[in-house]
This record gives C-alpha cells, sequence and structure tokens, in this order.
C-alpha cells in the first residue's frame, strides 16, 4: 500500500480524537488542533471535508463544536482512507473499484506483480475495512494501560 496522505492521518487523528469524547460531545477546533497537535488551517479544512462527507457535524454556540455524526463503530479506517486518498490498491490495475491496466503491461491476465499487488489489496482491506474507530480507541487505551503497568514495574526492579 502506498503511504497515507498527510490529510489522511490528520483525518485519522482528529476522527479518533471526537470518537474518544464520544458521540454528541463536542470538541473545538483549537483544542483538536492543540491536542493532535494538527495545524489549525488544515484541521479547519479537513473538519470541513469531513462534514460534507457526512461524518462530522458541527455545533454552535456556547457548548459548540465539532461531533462525530455517526457512531464510531459504524466507521471503518478503510472507508475514510478511499474516502481522502482514493483507493487502496498499491497499483490501479489491483484496484477493485478503481480499476485501469498499467501502461507497461502487456498482459494484465498473467502479470505476476499484478498477482501479488491484488493480494495485498485484499489483505490490506480486510484490515482497514474491519477495524472501525471505536476498535482503534480500544486499542489506543489498552496500549496506554499496558505502557503505564509496565513503567510502574520498572520502578521495583
Amino acid at each position: 500500500m502506498r503511504s497515507l496522505s498527510k490529510r489522511t492521518q490528520y483525518s485519522l487523528r482528529a476522527l479518533y480524537a471526537l470518537a474518544r469524547r464520544g458521540v454528541g460531545k463536542p470538541a473545538l477546533i483549537g483544542d483538536l488542533s492543540r491536542d493532535e497537535e494538527i495545524p489549525k488551517k488544515f484541521l479547519e479544512q479537513i473538519l470541513l471535508s469531513l462534514k460534507q462527507k457526512g461524518l462530522v457535524d458541527s455545533r454552535r454556540g456556547r457548548y459548540g463544536g465539532y461531533v462525530l455524526a455517526v457512531q464510531p463503530e459504524k466507521i471503518s479506517v478503510g472507508s475514510i482512507i478511499r474516502m481522502i486518498d482514493g483507493p487502496l490498491a498499491p497499483l490501479p490495475c489491483a484496484s477493485e473499484h478503481s480499476f485501469r491496466k498499467c501502461d507497461e503491461c502487456p498482459d494484465i491476465r498473467f502479470c505476476g506483480t499484478r498477482i501479488v499487488m491484488r493480494q495485498v489489496r485484499d489483505a490490506t482491506a480486510d484490515i482497514l475495512d474491519r477495524t472501525t474507530l471505536a476498535d482503534v480507541c480500544r486499542k489506543v487505551d489498552a496500549a496506554k494501560v499496558e505502557a503505564e503497568e509496565g513503567e510502574g514495574l520498572m520502578y521495583y526492579i
């Protein structure tokens, strides 16, 4: 898989932060920008785009800010990546929905690279499409607990 764009990386971080807060609990752009270390102007563009795509909503007023518009259990990491960066496939000929024959390929039916890249795409899609924002938040929480327990043990060594 190709590397994720900064836009996608920042979008994921912002969505994880909103998911940790819970649906209906708004976060101010300034707080998200500071806490997630995302440039504020870039974050504003990202949140506007995510709002247009129906993933977040904004609220005005004293208790305003951005909130998840969808339960975190219903948003897969794969869907977010596709929404922002496009296909998951490392080559256009391996793409499920955006297939395009590579210019250099004499016959896609027998291209070894395409066969392998389809496997890479399928394995990647399987993981990303089965992993939700809620799953990622649980994994991060578990990693923090594990790290804290590990640090506590160091004091006794």
